[in-house]
């Protein structure tokens, strides 16, 4: 039994990680490296509560709300205002993407708050509903429709009218 619930995470790990890794890098604003380091805390986290996991209706859906809760918690220690300074590998972008664009986008989230970026990326990217996204951030759906709001104000203020120009092309 231990053997095929072992088998059962490292299934579940293997095909969630690269979702999971793509949504922390909405919510680090771009940065990987802390991406890389909340996927790794998720599955963690995930791992300790998989004996349990028949009690979790969306083991999917908890993973990601076990991802929200790490970032907006390494959000609130000091250390998380902590950047390495280095320079990127260059690499070439994926056939068909802009890589302009994606900057611009990314740059615009990675300027808000964290729970601003936190409820953008849960709304848009995850589609999760207002009541859901409540849950994951432990906030009325009252907050969540504020915060998307005013989140939305901010994002189309930094983008202004870039992204006319990114659309023209």
């Amino acid at each position: 039994m231990r053997a095929s619930r072992a088998e059962q995470y490292r299934e579940f790990a293997a095909t969630r990680a690269t979702h999971l890794y793509r949504s922390a890098c909405l919510l680090t604003g771009g940065d990987t490296h802390l991406a890389e380091d909340l996927v790794q805390e998720t599955l963690g986290r995930m791992y300790l509560v998989w004996g349990r996991i028949s009690r979790i209706d969306n083991p999917a859906g908890y993973a990601q709300t076990v991802l929200v809760r790490a970032f907006l918690t390494h959000r609130r220690r000091r250390s998380a205002s902590e950047r390495p300074v280095g320079d990127l590998p260059d690499s070439a972008p994926p056939p068909g993407d802009d890589p302009d664009l994606r900057l611009a986008l990314l740059g615009a989230l990675g300027a808000l708050p964290p729970k601003d970026r936190a409820v953008v990326v849960l709304r848009y990217w995850e589609d999760r509903s207002v009541e859901e996204t409540a849950d994951a951030m432990h906030v009325s759906p009252a907050a969540v429709r504020t915060r998307t709001v005013r989140a939305l104000a901010r994002l189309r203020e930094q983008l202004g009218g870039s992204l006319v120009e990114f659309a023209t092309r």
